[in-house]
């Protein structure tokens, strides 16, 4: 280990290797955005049954997978490049169009950073305003320059969970149009919104080839550790270039059988939903009567305000949380919350309150 035994520092939540490492036990993860109904059984038996072919390469193409993803988006498989996650794809899409220039918010996901940082891009920081409800708001299309080669935008965005009104969205993939520019819309979140369909952009994909929309299985199926994802765009041409940007393999025989086994999955992902919606705003509520100030998210996760530390109190009872410290425009305070079963959530918001009682005796 480096810096005198201690482990490096992760930039992202769900580390529950490092605690069980710690603790010799299992946290309650809060950190991580994955759905609390685990993986669907249809899914286990896929990816196992899948492991008597393990013994030949999978398919580099994704065939079939890509088939039934373009079934399930109503694209056309052509316009359908898979994935080990959506990191993945973002690392090569930033490898495959090598900007110079490019526009991201601040807060949002690190990778996007780190991906441009890797091709030397300059990446502009465009900052949400806290006193805005780190809502995307209309200046922002100002910052969209003929010298800009790429904008991401992330919808709902992580970590405060909000999303841009359609407006202002059309407004910047048509100024981005204007520059030149491609504008990568990640859409993981977006199947825990109330109304995913009317949101995505896909339905404009044919119009805009410089439209890229991410998506994952990660989130919505559970599925973050067999590391599958995958990408939506009409131009050809930026496709076949991501990947050539990747190992021929890059998606494993179990993850695309998992896949297609997921999106057969129909009242799982009903149950999940509607376990979200009915939990999100319970847990904003409790966090909100103990004194945290709330952003009201979208998506399966809360961002919030603690004017006293939580992270290390919180690990000593078992449960991890996402300190939001490392992102650009929030600072110590900050913390996410996934959204999890009730039973889960009535145990952090006890630990919540054990940890406020302690503080004021």
């Amino acid at each position: 280990m480096r810096n005198n035994d201690r482990p490096p520092e992760l930039v992202h939540g769900g580390d529950w290797a490092g605690y069980a490492e710690e603790y010799g036990a299992l946290p309650l993860d809060f950190s991580s955005n994955v759905s609390p109904l685990g993986l669907p059984e249809g899914v286990c038996r896929a990816a196992a049954l899948a492991l008597e072919q393990a013994d030949r390469y999978p398919d580099p193409l994704c065939r079939d997978l890509r088939k039934a993803i373009a079934a399930a988006e109503h694209v056309d498989p052509a316009w359908c490049l898979c994935g080990g996650g959506a990191a993945d794809l973002i690392y090569r899409a930033v490898l495959a169009r090598r900007p110079r220039r490019a526009l991201v918010t601040a807060p949002t996901f690190a990778e996007y950073e780190s991906a441009l940082d890797l091709v030397r891009c300059r990446t502009v920081l465009f900052p949400l305003r806290e006193d805005a409800g780190f809502l995307l708001e209309d200046r922002f299309l100002d910052a969209i320059t003929p010298d800009t080669d790429m904008v991401f935008l992330c919808e709902p965005n992580n970590p405060t969970g909000r999303t841009t009104r359609r407006e202002l969205l059309l407004a910047v993939l048509d100024r981005c149009r204007e520059a030149g520019a491609l504008l990568v819309v990640d859409e993981c979140f977006g199947d825990f919104l109330d109304d995913p369909a009317a949101h995505t952009l896909k339905s404009l994909l044919g119009a805009y080839p410089n439209l890229l929309i991410v998506k994952a299985f990660t989130k919505l199926y559970a599925m973050a550790g067999l590391r599958l994802g995958y990408c939506l765009c009409a131009d050809g041409g930026l496709l076949d270039a991501m990947g050539r940007c990747a190992q021929p393999w890059a998606v494993s025989g179990p993850a695309q059988a998992a896949g297609i086994a997921a999106l057969g999955e129909a009242d799982y992902v009903r149950e999940v939903r509607q376990l979200i919606r009915t939990e999100r705003p319970w847990l904003a509520a409790e966090l909100t009567r103990l004194g945290f100030r709330v952003i009201p998210g979208e998506a399966n996760f809360l961002l919030f305000f603690s004017p006293v530390p939580l992270g290390e109190p919180l690990r000593k009872r078992g449960i991890l949380l996402r300190s939001c410290e490392n992102y650009h425009g929030l600072g110590a305070g900050w913390y996410r919350t996934a959204v999890r079963t009730h039973e889960d959530n009535r145990r952090l918001i006890a630990a919540l309150e054990d940890i406020r009682r302690d503080k004021t005796t």
